[in-house]
């Protein structure tokens, strides 16, 4: 045990009228929601990134946290890291983690070190999860920060970094599957442009398809059971990134045949950069059959970038859970919180209270998502707007030619009046439940 958390009880549920700071208000793992406990609905996960990774630096200004395992250039700090990170998975009852392998692991002085420094990680950290039975939600690999990777990942000019991106991802992959890893997921922050005139953007794209069919044949070689995940974000830190938003991603997959291969992890910060609504990219990826996971978090809707908050906006997040639902839950995915401090929330107790709320803020939403599904008024009237299509005519002509809808107008007389959409309605249905 280390003494990072000190004074700090575990985290329970005391319900909706406790005033204890640290106790869940909502988030009662095992209550039943929709047949399941709630627990298996949110398969929470903590990010080994911003709670312990980050040093609270931002583009103005260094590092303001000041924490034990800094400065994370050794193996010794790293275990130490990973030390508090169980300590603090276990105060909050939260059965997964997911983490880059620049996280976890100091960077070495050549490839080989540092993908036995990130082996040496696994090989601490399997011991912890046989004892405490938490899992690894997915793991992905950092090439975003490095400087070889300033150009791009897969889509550099430079071959020779491609290979050092696939050496990169085997890695990773390989100790996502010796953790038990559930998924793997390829977020590319540097798979993109920031010029047009020193970017071929067909030749890059022609290398991101090759790559990633590269990545889904490799898993497969080897046994990863898991998904393979790809992350939308439009831009930051590149001006235009390739995984732009989900029906871009699902084009990009259609076109190399892997659309039954790949889904997505979703996060709601960066549908908002992309000019979308959480639950229109949770919506759209259910509708196309790519909806694997997400990342939960939320954007100051003043600042124009990704601030990577924590949730705390339940009509927001009860929407998204109600898209969740109605794919009928996560299958290997679950809800990661990608959310960070802070820069100025210093304390071991901020890291414990943001989560907190955060769960809490997503156990409400399920809850009121739950109740909103099972009483069924959205769903009717969605049924009811889109009635006319359930006739014999409305298929038979949608199964047919241009021409013989056409002939319908004058054969049938149509003239059709336009009906109330009655959004204010179904608005005013939801503030009911939230």
């Amino acid at each position: 045990m280390t003494d990072f958390f000190k004074g700090i009880p575990e985290i329970k549920y005391e319900g909706p009228d406790s005033t204890n700071e640290f106790a869940f208000r909502h988030y009662n793992p095992d209550e039943v929601v929709m047949g399941k406990p709630m627990k298996e609905h949110l398969r929470f996960a903590i990010a080994w990134w911003h709670s312990f990774a980050w040093e609270g630096g931002d583009p103005f200004g260094g590092r303001t946290f000041d924490r034990p395992w800094y400065p994370q250039d050794s193996m010794e700090l790293a275990k130490l890291k990973a030390d508090v990170a169980f300590e603090m998975f276990s105060l909050l009852g939260a059965p997964y983690f997911c983490w880059h392998d620049a996280d976890v692991r100091p960077e070495g002085a050549t490839f080989a070190e540092s993908r036995d420094n990130l082996y040496e990680w696994a090989d601490y950290v399997l011991p912890k999860m046989e004892e405490t039975g938490i899992g690894c939600l997915w793991g992905t690999a950092n090439m975003f920060t490095n400087r070889r990777f300033m150009s791009g990942a897969s889509t550099n000019p430079d071959p020779d970094v491609f290979a050092y991106a696939a050496a990169t991802v085997k890695a990773c992959i390989d100790t996502t599957k010796r953790l038990g890893g559930q998924n793997y997921v390829l977020w590319g922050g540097r798979e993109g442009y920031e010029t047009l005139l020193n970017t071929d953007m067909g030749r890059e794209r022609e290398q991101y398809g090759r790559f990633l069919t590269m990545v889904v044949e490799y898993a497969k070689k080897v046994g990863f059971d898991g998904t393979i995940l790809i992350e939308p974000k439009p831009q930051e830190p590149s001006k235009h990134q390739y995984d732009y938003d989900v029906g871009t991603i699902y084009g990009f997959l259609k076109d190399y045949g892997l659309e039954n291969e790949v889904k997505l992890n979703i996060e709601q910060g960066h549908a908002i950069l992309a000019g979308h609504s959480f639950e229109h990219e949770l919506h759209l990826a259910r509708s196309l059959g790519v909806l694997g996971s997400i990342d939960m978090n939320r954007n100051d809707y003043q600042s124009g970038w990704d601030t990577d908050q924590f949730p705390n906006n339940v009509p927001e997040v009860a929407l998204a859970y109600y898209e969740i639902l109605k794919m009928g839950g996560f299958t290997t995915g679950g809800t990661n919180f990608d959310a960070k401090l802070r820069r100025q929330s210093l304390d071991a107790e901020d890291l414990i209270l943001g989560h907190v709320g955060g769960m809490d803020t997503c156990a409400a939403g399920l809850k009121a998502a739950a109740k909103m599904l099972e009483d069924g008024l959205l769903e009717q009237a969605l049924t009811d707007r889109y009635a006319g299509w359930d006739s014999d005519a409305a298929k038979s002509m949608l199964a047919g030619d241009l021409e013989s809808a056409a002939a319908r107008v004058e054969a049938e007389g149509l003239e059709p009046e336009p009906k109330s959409g009655r959004q204010e309605r179904l608005e005013n249905i939801v503030n009911r439940y939230v």
